[in-house]
C-alpha cells in the first residue's frame, strides 16, 4: 500500500499541534502552524516541520516532544517507519508558560 506524501504532512502537522497544546496558555496558541515536509525515500519516511514555539519554555522539551509525537503517530497509524523527524524552530513567541 502507498501513502500520499500529503498524508504523512497532515498527520505529523497534527501530531505537533497535539504535542504543544499544553505550553501554551489557555490553549491559545499565538504562533503560525507547523509547516511540515516530507520525503519518502523507500520503504521509510523523513519528516521536516517547522513551527513556532511559546517563549518562555523549555525549547529542547518542547521539540522533543513534538518529534516523538511525530514518529510515533506516523507508525501508528501507517505502519511506516520514520527515519528520522527534524524540528525547525522557526520563531519564540512571548506569552508560553513561565
Amino acid at each position: 500500500m502507498r501513502v500520499a506524501d500529503r498524508v504523512y504532512a497532515r498527520i505529523a502537522a497534527r501530531a505537533a499541534r497535539e504535542a504543544l497544546a499544553g505550553a501554551w496558555p489557555a490553549g491559545r496558541v499565538k504562533g503560525a502552524p507547523p509547516r511540515v515536509s516530507v520525503t519518502v525515500p523507500g520503504s521509510t519516511v523523513r519528516v521536516r516541520v517547522e513551527l513556532d514555539l511559546p517563549f518562555p519554555a523549555d525549547v529542547g522539551a518542547l521539540a522533543r516532544a513534538v518529534r516523538d509525537s511525530i514518529a510515533a503517530r506516523v507508525v501508528g497509524l501507517t505502519g511506516t517507519r520514520v527515519s528520522d523527524v527534524v524540528v525547525v524552530v522557526e520563531k519564540l513567541v512571548a506569552g508560553g508558560s513561565s
